[in-house]
Formats: C-alpha cells, sequence, structure tokens
C-alpha cells in the first residue's frame, strides 16, 4: 500500500492507535458541538431582550439614561432621610430588642436620636436633618423609598444584592442589564461608565459593575476621577503619539473580524476586539468629554471644584453630566471606598467608631456634588429624561454601637431616593418602624428599585432576560415590582 498523499494522515499501526484517534475524532466532534451549544445558549431565546439593535421598548419611557449615586459603607437613615420623632422620645434609654441585644459588630447600647436636627422642606413638607441644607432644596423633586432592606449585612455582599440582585458575585449589574437591553446613544464613548471615588475603589471593587453571564462588552468602564491622572489608562501610546493610525486600525480590524469569524459564539473574544475599537473612538471623543477646563467659571463654582473635600466628588458629578449629556446610557458614581486602614476620618460612610466625624464630613460632600447635579441637570432640561437616584447597601442601628460614639450596620431598613426621568417629586413609599430599626410599612428591595428603573426606561423587568446555566435569568431574579406610587403620569 502506498502512503497517503497528506503527510498529515497516517494509517494505524496498532489497535491502541486506532483507538486513540477514534477517540481524539470523537473528542473534536463533542468540543465541536459544545462550542455550537455555547453559542446557542450566548444567545437570547426568541422574544427575548438581545440589545438595542433589535430590542423595542415594553412601553413608553420616560428617562433615557441613569446616574446613580452610591454611597459605600452604610448611611445612616435615621440621621439624615428618614425623620422618626419617637426615636427622640427614646434618647438615651436602653435598646429592648427580641433577639437579644447583640449586633452585626458589637453590643447595642441605649437608643440616640440624630445628631442633625430634622426639618420640613419644599411644598410637598418632606422631612430632611440639616446634614443636607443643599438638598433639601430638591426635595419637591425627589422620591423617597424609606423601607428598602438587605438580605446581608455585610458590605460586600450587600454591595453586589443592591448593584445586581445577588448577594454572591458573578451576576450582571444593573448598569450591564440597562445597556445589554438598551445599548448606548454614541458610538464614541462607553454605555456605561463607572467614577470610583479618588480614595479607591468600594467595597467589592469592580465585580459592582460586572457584566456577569451577559456578553463581556456590557461591562462598566471605569474613569480616573483624580485631578492629575489620566481618566483612561493607556488611551494613548506611552511616547505620547496622536498620529492618524486610521489605515493600521482598519487592517488590525479586518484581522480582528476575522479571527472572531472563526469562533463565533466568544463573548470574552467579541468584548475585547469591540473595547480596542472603542479605544481607538476614544482617542477622538474621551479627551472632550473629561476635559472639564471648557466648563465655564459659574460651573466649577457650583460644582465646588477648588473645595479640598467636596472637589473630588463634584468632579465626578459634572462628568456624569457630560456623560449623559453625551449619550452615556448608565454611570455610576461611588461616594467613598473601601477601608484602607486606621484614618482620622473613615474613607466612606461605615461611622461604627464616630458618626458626627465620619457622616459631618461625607455629609458636606455628598450635599454640595448631589445640589450642583440635580441644579445642572434640570437647567440644561436633561433631569427629565435622566433618572437620578442615591442609595446605600444598608442603614444604620437606631442605638449606638455600645459605648462608642457610632452607630452598627442596619439591613433591617434604609432610605432610597430617586428623582427626575418619570419620578413623582415629593413623594415617599413605605416606612420604617417607630424607631427606625426595621421595615414595617411596604417592605422594600432591590428587586423592586430595579423593577421601578428599569420601568421608567421602557423596559418590562419580567421580560428582560438572558439564558444562562438552563434557565432565563432576570436582574430581579424571581421577585420584584414596579412602585407605581412614586412615578408620575405621562
Amino acid at each position: 500500500m502506498k502512503p497517503p498523499a497528506n503527510p498529515q494522515f497516517s494509517i494505524p499501526r496498532s489497535r491502541r492507535q486506532l483507538l486513540q484517534g477514534l477517540g481524539d475524532g470523537l473528542g473534536l466532534a463533542a468540543l465541536g458541538a459544545m462550542l455550537k451549544m455555547d453559542a446557542a445558549s450566548a444567545a437570547p431565546a426568541a422574544g427575548v431582550a438581545s440589545g438595542a439593535d433589535s430590542r423595542k421598548n415594553d412601553h413608553a419611557a420616560q428617562a433615557t439614561s441613569v446616574i446613580e449615586i452610591f454611597c459605600p459603607g452604610g448611611l445612616s437613615h435615621v440621621d439624615t432621610w428618614d425623620y422618626r420623632p419617637e426615636l427622640e422620645k427614646a434618647h438615651g434609654t436602653a435598646f429592648d430588642a427580641e433577639l437579644g441585644k447583640q449586633t452585626f459588630a458589637g453590643v447595642a447600647g441605649a437608643y440616640a436620636k440624630s445628631f442633625w436636627r430634622f426639618r420640613q422642606h419644599g411644598d410637598c413638607g418632606r422631612w430632611l436633618s440639616d446634614l443636607f441644607p443643599l438638598m433639601s432644596q430638591h426635595v419637591d423633586d425627589m422620591a423617597f423609598i424609606h423601607s428598602m432592606q438587605n438580605k446581608s449585612a455585610l458590605h460586600g455582599p450587600a454591595m453586589f444584592m443592591m448593584n445586581s440582585g445577588f448577594i454572591r458575585p458573578g451576576f450582571p449589574s444593573m448598569g450591564a442589564w440597562v445597556t445589554y437591553g438598551m445599548g448606548c446613544e454614541t458610538d464614541n464613548l462607553p454605555a456605561f461608565v463607572v467614577l470610583p471615588d479618588v480614595r479607591g475603589l468600594p467595597p467589592g471593587g469592580g465585580l459592582n459593575w460586572s457584566a456577569g453571564f451577559l456578553p463581556a462588552v456590557h461591562q462598566g468602564t471605569a474613569i480616573e476621577t483624580a485631578f492629575n491622572k489620566d481618566p483612561i489608562a493607556n488611551l494613548f501610546p506611552a511616547d505620547g503619539r496622536k498620529t492618524d493610525e486610521s489605515a493600521e486600525r482598519e487592517f488590525l480590524q479586518q484581522l480582528n473580524h476575522q479571527h472572531a469569524a472563526e469562533r463565533a459564539g466568544d463573548s470574552l473574544l467579541e468584548a475585547r476586539i469591540a473595547s480596542y475599537e472603542l479605544a481607538a473612538r476614544l482617542q477622538l471623543s474621551a479627551p472632550e468629554a473629561v476635559d472639564l477646563s471648557r466648563e465655564n467659571e459659574s460651573i466649577h463654582e457650583l460644582y465646588a471644584l477648588k473645595d479640598e473635600d467636596i472637589g473630588p466628588f463634584g468632579r465626578q458629578c459634572l462628568l456624569a453630566r457630560r456623560m449623559v449629556e453625551r449619550g452615556v446610557r448608565f454611570v455610576q458614581i461611588f461616594c467613598g471606598a473601601e477601608n484602607t486602614g486606621s484614618k482620622k476620618i473613615r474613607p466612606n460612610w461605615d461611622s461604627h467608631e464616630d458618626i458626627v466625624r465620619d457622616h459631618g464630613y461625607w455629609g458636606r460632600i455628598l450635599d454640595r456634588g448631589t445640589h450642583a447635579l440635580l441644579t445642572d441637570l434640570k437647567s440644561r432640561g436633561l433631569l427629565e429624561s435622566t433618572l437620578v437616584f442615591c442609595t446605600s447597601e444598608f442603614g444604620r442601628q437606631p442605638f449606638m454601637q455600645g459605648s462608642q460614639k457610632g452607630r452598627d450596620h442596619n439591613p433591617g431598613v434604609f432610605t432610597t431616593w430617586m428623582a427626575g426621568g418619570g419620578i413623582q417629586g415629593g413623594t415617599s413609599y413605605g416606612s420604617s418602624d417607630a424607631m427606625g430599626f426595621k421595615a414595617e410599612e411596604n417592605p422594600t428591595y432591590s428587586y423592586d428599585l430595579h423593577a421601578t428603573a428599569l420601568h421608567l426606561l421602557g423596559i418590562d423587568h419580567e421580560k428582560l432576560s438572558y439564558y444562562h446555566n438552563g434557565i432565563q435569568r432576570r436582574l430581579t431574579d424571581v421577585h420584584g415590582h414596579v412602585i407605581r406610587e412614586i412615578i408620575r403620569e405621562s
């Protein structure tokens, strides 16, 4: 017998070689089948949203973009948004819990009223503490959810739940779901932008803006907000070259697309190619988008950009306005970072030791930046189409943490507020109990908050799903209802 013409093919010389060859062939066949299955599972089922290219709104949208302000650490509702007159009466008396006095990080001390006086504001007469003198001017545009709860008292899992609806990592964040369902209004900026605190990343880090099992292109793009750093790392060559590279990019694009065509269904590969192509466009668009020197001096003053403490957060808020103005769909701002050791002031709202010191510091920052953002959006006619909401991962206890001057974690109840984008201002939903210890009226979770936000964006939270591991997954899991009591009739 003559040897075969193809040198890559050889006749097996033994039964062992024959079986090995058959096994390899079956393995390759199985691999091919699994790759096809993966590609099929990566694509949404019929009738399920597949992104901006094919998706239509489920109903009329009242908002086209979202700005989320996240206050990591646990902002104290009883010192800020949630006026509890009975807590004032109980001030100094012993806490009497049904399950004992042991709390998350210590032993419960005496009840303590707010360390800031509450006053009524606006035409709606909303009670707000003196910690937020500027934000109190906007209560007629804000709706407060006073019965938020979380399923974890740990910062990381609690933040994951508020961002993704699950206390475990690995699930898509709200921003990823929104951009998956709606895409972006611009090709020159990311659809989902994250603006971390200058002090660092929040608890849980980048998992808070992960795409999870959604196509990786929907993950958030973090932008550096420090004054002395490039907003997007490695956007330009290290030698500073900014020459026309269109021919090289076009050739590279052809190679990339050919490479991707041979590997259908690999969303990570597709996302990486898309990110490189976006980076090329960002070289032209990003410098202008993040150049705050283009804003006039009155805007710099409004956001207090020159203030050493407020300035960094003011910069985040101003960047958020510039992003939605340019078609970015979802912007996430973090007011505070992960604890990084012993400091005079906590790097976020986690006020275990001294709530007057820590909340007093962060309150001034949040108050000025948020006031500036809402004022700026409204003056430009952007608040009508931009949903703004502010939340934390949980609240704080209505009693002191043992003998310390701070308050412990309280996942039992906290407050989230929403404004703009179809929200009926001057309203509220749910309530805590008399002391602000637990949710009492209309207990609410992240599912309901997310369902409401999606509804305002024209999306039915029960229809926005993605097939993963044998199940149609949703941002709201199997829960959630739209809080219609705070939605303006369109």
